[in-house]
């Protein structure tokens, strides 16, 4: 694995708001302007193909994960520095999640969900101890942070479950954060 390496969770569609196709292009070309390589989903769509596209331009290193049966769906990016096809949804987000350092989740849906809340959950179990990040663009993850916070005052999770999510407003408090994690 590269000196480092950061997982992106994201939407295979760009949202309703321009500020989060922005915000992924920025990531891209912050994750390549540090020296960090992509993992992601190795889909050429939505914000996933945004991040992808912006790190290639600014000639950062890129590693995709797709299952078989998305490969048409969204439409696999095979011109990346690596490209790995898996069997299932599952086998994808283990190979990204093993293949990084950090996890960033930007705007998304039930897919990206499913991915904060499967690492989130590792790390709530002790099985790793890598920084997760919310980049909450226009407050998009705002009803997200409540749900865990009401999850905390509900009594079903520790309040050290909040400490394992670090909300960042934009890329460049992102790129600040990341550094501070991973030094």
């Amino acid at each position: 694995m590269p000196a480092r390496s950061i997982c992106v969770f994201c939407g295979s569609r760009s949202g309703g708001r321009p500020a989060f196709r922005t915000e992924a292009t920025a990531l891209g070309r912050m994750l390549a302007e540090e020296g960090w390589r992509l993992v992601y989903g190795a889909g050429d769509i939505g914000l996933m193909g945004a991040v992808a596209r912006s790190a290639q331009a600014a000639g950062g290193e890129t590693f995709g994960v797709i299952p078989a049966h998305l490969m048409q769906a969204e439409a696999g990016k095979i011109d990346l520095t690596r490209f790995v096809v898996t069997e299932n949804m599952h086998e994808r987000k283990k190979v990204m999640f093993m293949n990084s350092n950090a996890i960033v989740v930007l705007p998304g849906g039930a897919g990206s969900l499913d991915e904060f809340f499967e690492v989130l959950t590792w790390r709530q179990l002790g099985l790793h101890q890598k920084p997760i990040f919310l980049l909450n663009t226009d407050g998009y993850w705002a009803p997200l942070i409540q749900i865990i916070d009401h999850v905390i005052a509900e009594g079903f999770a520790d309040a050290s479950l909040r400490q394992f999510v670090t909300v960042v407003a934009d890329v460049q408090e992102l790129s600040s954060a990341l550094r501070a994690a991973l030094s």
